[in-house]
């Protein structure tokens, strides 16, 4: 699919990966939508630009079906979705005094990261189906944010591990859903990356998890996942996949 002219959304798109799938976008001639919270930097990012910026938790039914309706108003139509929104956290199944881990945070964390990437590939999907085919007859494309961590979590990272494990588990079987509408479905599964969370680390940590990876042997850059996106968008024949973006690292149990 071709970039220049489309109508993209991205969730989370007010920092991080987000953001740089924003500006990459942007560079290349797609009309952006930014979703994101009221305190993320989406309505800075939406002028800079030249996009639309939609206030939306990603829990929120009714504040993302809203938003999906308004970017297809302001584009005519929407033919990729980024979904880049979710959180972090960590927490042992059993803590200090073999105490069972609060289940509200796994719950939250299940909410957002799955359930949330889910409702925008669902109201997306619903709008890309009456898009007009292009030559090779695609409709739209989705590109999910997983982990590495949805192979390999480490200790604390169930909440976390299941959130992303389920966005691998979905990418397939929503991939043969809507292969008959012509919409494509890949996902990302990015290793240890400068994120607005790893970038509050002290600089001597940040070096220290940059030495983990095997090569090259650093952080990722939120531009090298937006080229991967890019990408995916560009390439016809990728679908149903989920693609390791991670220099080589398996990551140890902590």
């Amino acid at each position: 699919m071709d970039l220049k002219g489309a109508g993209a959304i991205v969730t989370g798109g007010g920092s991080g990966l987000g953001e740089a799938t924003i500006r990459a976008f942007a560079a290349k001639g797609v009309k952006v939508a930014i979703f994101d919270l009221a305190k993320s930097n989406g309505v800075a990012i939406a002028k800079e630009l030249g996009g639309v910026f939609s206030e939306v938790d990603v829990t929120n039914n009714d504040q993302l079906a809203a938003a999906v309706d308004n970017a297809v108003k302001a584009f005519g139509a929407v033919h990729i979705v980024v979904n880049c929104a979710g959180i972090g956290t960590a927490g042992k199944t059993l803590g200090k005094g073999e105490v069972p881990l609060d289940l509200e945070p796994f719950r939250r964390t299940i909410e957002i990261n799955l359930i949330g990437t889910f409702n925008a590939i669902r109201l997306a999907a619903a709008k890309m189906a009456k898009n007009a085919p292009n030559a090779n007859g695609e409709r739209g494309v989705i590109i999910n944010t997983a982990s590495v961590a949805a192979f390999e979590g480490q200790i604390g990272q169930a909440a976390y591990s299941a959130s992303k494990g389920g966005v691998v588990g979905i990418t397939l079987p929503i991939a043969r859903d809507l292969a008959s509408y012509g919409i494509r479905v890949c996902t990302i599964a990015p290793g240890l990356f400068e994120t607005p969370m790893l970038l509050g680390l002290p600089e001597a940590a940040r070096r220290s998890l940059g030495a983990q990876v095997p090569f090259p042997s650093r952080l990722g850059r939120p531009s090298e996942y937006a080229q991967l996106a890019c990408h995916i968008v560009e390439n016809t024949m990728l679908n149903g996949e989920t693609i390791r973006l991670d220099g080589a690292i398996r990551m140890q149990p902590r």
